[in-house]
């Protein structure tokens, strides 16, 4: 399932460090700002608990909390009556590069279809 913390993992060190800026942060999930911006809105909902990837997360709870962060940020921004895009990337093939579950949220200009 996934363990609290891993020791290589960049997002596990970024919801340890307190000096990190977050957008929003509860027992369960972190969102973060991308630092890679695609949109003028682009943020990510990141689990505390380390799992590697969408395919692993078993747990309907956080899947539900990290859904309920994503959409309540987006709303809080403006997006919701324009639209807004929730991205998982699951492998290489979808361009996964970081093997810690983050739900992408992005918006604030039109978005193209297909996506790459």
């Amino acid at each position: 399932m996934g363990t609290e913390i891993s020791e290589g993992c960049i997002f596990c060190r970024l919801i340890a460090d307190p000096a990190v800026e977050t957008l929003d942060r509860d027992d369960d999930v972190v969102a973060l700002a991308d630092i890679n911006p695609q949109a003028p809105a682009h943020f990510l909902v990141v689990p505390r608990r380390h799992v590697e990837t969408i395919s692993a997360l078993d747990d309907d709870r956080l899947l539900g909390r990290i859904f309920s962060m994503a959409h309540r940020l987006a709303a809080g921004r403006g997006l919701a009556d324009s639209g807004y895009r929730l991205v998982f990337n699951q492998g290489p093939n979808a361009g996964q590069t970081v093997y810690h579950v983050h739900l992408h949220v992005l918006g604030g200009r039109q978005l193209t279809w297909p996506p790459g």
